[in-house]
This record gives C-alpha cells, sequence and structure tokens, in this order.
C-alpha cells in the first residue's frame, strides 16, 4: 500500500459502508457529515476508483468498493488485535526482561539470588542475564536493565544507587613477609599488584579528608574477575584491590590483611540503570522495584 495513504479515511469508508448512512457514520466518528463526506472523496480520489455510489437519498457500494470494504475490515481488524496485544503484553506481569550486570560476587551471588526469588514470583516471567564485563549501550544491545559498578557518565538513563562498596588493599601475610610493606601509596611501584579493569588506583587519606593520590600499578596477572584477582593473592602473588564483600571471610581469617593503615579507596556506588521510558512495562517497572526494595536483604552481614 501507498505510504501516502490516510488510515483515517480508510476508516472512514469502512463505518460508513457498514452503517450504510453517512449521518450516522459522522455520529459514530464523532465528526461532520460534510467532514465524513470529504474523507471518502479524498480515499476515492488516490484509488482513482469509486468506492460508494451515492445521491441525495441513498448510496451502494460498488463491486470495487465491496472487494475493497472486504479486505478493509480483515485488515482493520488485524490492527485492532495487534493493538490489543501490544496493550496487553505491557500490561500484564508477562514477557522477557534483558539483563546486563558485573559478575563477581555482586553479580554471581547477590543479583542472581534476587532474580531466582522475582521469577518465583512472577513465573510468566522470563529473564535474561548476561554477565559481559564491558560496557554496554543498553538501546544497541538490546538491554532493559544494567547493574553497574563506578561512577557514570551523564547519559540519558535513570540510574538508582543501590550501596556504596567498600574496597580494600589487600595481600597475603606470605607476600608481605617477603616484601617491604609500602608506607605509602606512591610505593606501590615497586610491588607486583594484581591488576583488574583499572590501572590506576586513586587513595584518600582517612584522617586529612584534603589528601589524596593516584598511582600507576602493575603487575605479573591481569583479570577483570574478582574471584580469580582474589585466588592469585592468596596465592602470594601480589597486592589487590577488591571490595570488602568479596573477601570478608578470607579477612576475617587473617588470610588477606589490609597494607595500609592511614590510606584508604574510596568506596564504589553500585547503580541499576534502565530508559527513561514513560510506556515502560509493567514487568520492568515491576522489576526495578522489586531491586530497589529488597536488593540490600540480599547483602551477607559483615
Amino acid at each position: 500500500m501507498n505510504s501516502d495513504i490516510n488510515l483515517v479515511d480508510i476508516r472512514a469508508f469502512v463505518v460508513i459502508a457498514e452503517l450504510g448512512n453517512f449521518t450516522q457514520a459522522a455520529e459514530a466518528l464523532g465528526c461532520s457529515r460534510s467532514h465524513i463526506s470529504k474523507q471518502l472523496l479524498s480515499l476515492e480520489t488516490f484509488l482513482g476508483v469509486t468506492l460508494i455510489v451515492r445521491t441525495t437519498r441513498t448510496q451502494r457500494l460498488t463491486d470495487q468498493g465491496e472487494s475493497f470494504l472486504l479486505q478493509c475490515q480483515q485488515a482493520l481488524h488485524q490492527i485492532e488485535q495487534a493493538v490489543s496485544m501490544t496493550v496487553d503484553s505491557a500490561e500484564r506481569l508477562k514477557g522477557n526482561i534483558y539483563i546486563n550486570c558485573v559478575g563477581g560476587f555482586l553479580g554471581e551471588e547477590i543479583v542472581v539470588a534476587l532474580v531466582n526469588d522475582f521469577i518465583q514470583l512472577y513465573p510468566d516471567i522470563t529473564i535474561d542475564l548476561d554477565f559481559s564485563s564491558q560496557r554496554v549501550d543498553l538501546i544497541e544491545d538490546h538491554f532493559d536493565v544494567v547493574f553497574r559498578m563506578g561512577e557514570l557518565a551523564d547519559s540519558g538513563l535513570i540510574a538508582r544507587k543501590l550501596m556504596d562498596i567498600k574496597n580494600c588493599t589487600l595481600a597475603s601475610p606470605n607476600y608481605l613477609a617477603q616484601h617491604a610493606i609500602p608506607a605509602h601509596p606512591t610505593l606501590l611501584n615497586r610491588h607486583t599488584c594484581i591488576v583488574g579493569s583499572i590501572n590506576h588506583w586513586r587513595f584518600a587519606h582517612k584522617t586529612n579528608t584534603h589528601e589524596s593520590v593516584e598511582v600507576a600499578i602493575k603487575g605479573s596477572f591481569r583479570c577483570k574477575n574478582g574471584r580469580a584477582m582474589k585466588l592469585s593473592a592468596l596465592a602470594g602473588n601480589g597486592i589487590v584491590r577488591l571490595p570488602y564483600l568479596y573477601c570478608a571471610e578470607e579477612i576475617s581469617q587473617h588470610q588477606l590483611v589490609e597494607v595500609f593503615q592511614d590510606w584508604h579507596i574510596p568506596d564504589t556506588p553500585f547503580y541499576v540503570l534502565y530508559h527513561k521510558d514513560k510506556f515502560q512495562p509493567e514487568r520492568l517497572k515491576e522489576f526495578i522495584q522489586f531491586t530497589l526494595d529488597n536488593f540490600k536483604s540480599y547483602l551477607p552481614d559483615l
């Protein structure tokens, strides 16, 4: 069908044909009789055929009009079904949610537990959970929700903070026994570090809040997986920077110890991000609200 044709004119034609009267059709569509007559004339002019023969007292469909009416009725019915299904899909707690999330303890333990409980509550909702570590574009990569650590670049997304993550600079007692314990973060360049996704570590003084320093670090082991970094530190392969959540048990058992007493790494915010969308599906609204209401209850008691 030509893209210039007016669907409103087609709808007017169908109503006129079904009711058999211009006045009744105008009342049904909430417009004047002259307006609906102009719509029919516009459609006929576009098609180059007469659809309805009309006089001052009567009207009848032409052969072309009868054929066109049947096909238009079928098409309009399909459109109404599509609209109904789309609205129903958006309003019902049913369908799929695509989520991207950081891996490690936060993703694999906390977010997975949250997701499992959510789909227990709403069995008609399915969730695709992706642990790709690279930054994703929600629109281009077809994600509905993203869980992300760190400060966020300005964007058109809505970001809701779920928690602040405490970070630690750690090493095994065995490593520290074999190397001089650095008295200041700048001395880390003399040490082997276990490197994740960040090559520069920023520190702030615990008591002098105006004093901070950023250090370029290097190491023989690089990995963006927190569990692998922790295992490397436990093996004595260097100094590591990790969220406290990832290694609370190893710290309590003195398998890993804090390197600095006077310096700390600032907390890292953890967010859930999603699109600005005033027509957001109910399933997505429900998941976001469930996350905001319940996320902290999944955190271990530390």
